[in-house]
């Protein structure tokens, strides 16, 4: 509360305007439906806001309002609130792992490797830039041939052999000088024009057509990582228990509220465990994460939520119920004998489950989070351990209510035949995946892992309706702004 002989209400009373004030709390009249008030004895400072052009408005709006104010969409009060509660899932998410022994790990950004071999990958190149380069010097002046070249450099052997005389003839210091300075001075041109000689119009290209990735930047095809398990797996079969937590992507044209193009990964690896170690490290690890949240963000869920009760309801069910265990062939069966018309796709064994049969299951079957298991290896990745049936590996995936798949895992292969196998049948090439075979060369442990989409979590904490909300800076198709 501010009164008017304190400060001019006009200039502070716009909606987005700024404040540092002091002054003292107060209980408010009993009339008021607010449990607190600041009085106000001084406005120390003010950034003030022109109402008639702020973007934002007072009125209630729906997050994707904002999507298109990236910029701005923080002042308000939805996703201040989603920003605390994200805050704290990042907080649970460290204290969990250390409380478990754990050792965070900083995997890179920039990979070799296609962990998913999916292919859908941002790849990192400077060879665009280097032929814009080119472009440019080509506007700005010719190609110099190979006599301005070699006069050039004739010029740079006379300033040498200049400088060599003068300072065998102990010549004064000055007119010493002065040579090098003539002699660095042809180098420099000699430089440019050698440089500008190299440059190329297009982009490099080998006999074959492909790209002559050796001219680039790390002298090989590099990318954006999709995740940060391979290189986790390094360190988790030599320092045991390991997780990494950070930023992954994935170039794929999707745009349904569960996707996007960059997102945040939680990536335990745990040496000396299988599949079952892993499915309740998972288990663990979501449970805590929703007890985290009703202890500590209560109040923002419940302002994201406007008073709906239900996401509430769900965090308190998914920290203290049993996720139910089912294998992948018992959960196809089940959707099987759903009656006709629920799903819009066709569920048979080999497929890889929709959102709507996963949430179908979570929401319908089991009315709690499912853990998936065994699954047809022709639809997971490499890295997962075959099982004995030749026909599923050792993989895992936690499905909660309301936005289906939480988190995937596995067994890892840590067998090394079998491993290079995988590597080859699903149509990969062996060679950027050696130093992955040595790990099962030199010491070859069991060991299993899993990743979490953060921001996944935080969807399924607020009951937001679109991942798009759930992360400070959106990237997916057709959008990266900032």
């Amino acid at each position: 509360m501010v009164q008017a002989s304190v400060h001019p209400l006009v200039s502070i009373t716009s909606l987005g305007t700024s404040l540092l004030v002091e002054g003292e709390l107060k209980k408010p009249p009993r009339s008021s439906k607010e449990p607190i008030e600041l009085h106000v004895d001084r406005v120390i400072e003010i950034g003030e806001v022109d109402k008639g052009t702020y973007p934002l408005q007072k009125s209630k709006n729906a997050p994707i309002t904002f999507r298109d104010l990236v910029h701005l969409r923080a002042r308000t009060s939805t996703i201040g609130a989603v920003s605390r509660i994200r805050h704290q899932l990042a907080c649970a998410t460290h204290k969990f792992f250390d409380e478990k022994g754990f050792l965070y790990v900083h995997t890179p950004i920039i990979t070799t490797s296609d962990c998913e071999g999916a292919g859908e990958m941002f790849q990192v190149t400077t060879l665009f830039s280097q032929a814009m380069e080119a472009m440019k010097g080509r506007k700005e002046d010719h190609a110099p041939s190979g006599a301005e070249i070699d006069a050039s450099k004739f010029v740079v052997l006379q300033k040498g052999d200049e400088v060599a005389r003068l300072t065998a003839a102990q010549a004064h210091t000055q007119e010493i000088a002065t040579a090098v300075s003539e002699l660095t001075e042809a180098l420099n041109a000699f430089s440019k024009l050698h440089k500008r000689s190299k440059l190329k119009h297009e982009i490099s290209c080998k006999a074959d057509g492909t790209f002559a990735f050796e001219n680039d930047f790390f002298k090989r095809q590099a990318f954006l990582t999709v995740s940060g398990q391979l290189q986790a797996e390094t360190y988790a079969c030599a320092l045991s228990n390991v997780y990494t937590f950070g930023p992954t992507f994935r170039a794929e044209n999707s745009h349904t509220s569960r996707h996007l193009a960059e997102f945040w990964m939680v990536e335990p690896e745990i040496a000396f465990a299988n599949l079952l170690d892993a499915m309740n490290y998972a288990e663990c690890y979501v449970q805590y994460l929703c007890k985290w949240l009703l202890q500590h963000c209560r109040e923002d869920i419940t302002l994201v939520q406007k008073c709906n009760e239900t996401v509430i309801k769900r965090l308190e069910l998914v920290s203290t119920e049993p996720f139910e265990r089912v294998s992948y062939t018992k959960a196809v069966a089940i959707l099987e004998n759903v009656r006709e018309g629920v799903f819009e796709n066709k569920v048979e064994w080999g497929i890889d489950l929709a959102s709507e049969h996963e949430r179908y299951l979570t929401d319908v079957i089991f009315k709690k989070p499912v853990i998936l298991y065994n699954y047809p290896k022709g639809i997971k990745p490499f890295y997962m351990r075959l099982n004995d049936d030749g026909k599923t590996v050792a993989a895992m995936d936690v499905l909660v209510p309301k936005v289906g798949e939480l988190i995937g895992g596995s067994q890892r292969e840590e067998r090394f035949d079998t491993l290079k196998q995988r590597i080859l049948d699903s149509g990969l090439q062996v060679e950027p995946y050696d130093w992955y075979l040595d790990l099962r060369r030199f010491g070859s442990v069991r060991h299993s892992g899993f990743g979490m989409g953060f921001d996944r979590m935080v969807l399924f904490a607020t009951g937001l309706e679109n991942i798009r909300d759930a992360i400070p800076f959106p990237r997916y198709h057709g959008r990266a702004d900032l």
